[in-house]
């Protein structure tokens, strides 16, 4: 899986590692209906601006 900085959908693991958190709680947060997910064929991705915005991250905030 391409795991770069700009993959727009990530697998639940890749997104674990993004966030800084274990691969359970972003299974649980998909099963909850906190994070959202697309499904694309059998796959089901997590788009990464959501995720971002789940946890709180600004992904228009630039540095300075």
């Amino acid at each position: 899986m391409n795991t770069s900085s700009k993959s727009l959908a990530l697998t639940m693991k890749d997104a674990a590692r993004l966030v800084g958190v274990d691969y359970r709680t972003i299974k649980q947060g998909i099963e909850t209906g906190t994070i959202p997910t697309v499904q694309l064929g059998a796959r089901r991705m997590i788009p990464r601006a959501e995720l971002l915005r789940v946890f709180g991250i600004d992904v228009n905030r630039r540095s300075a």
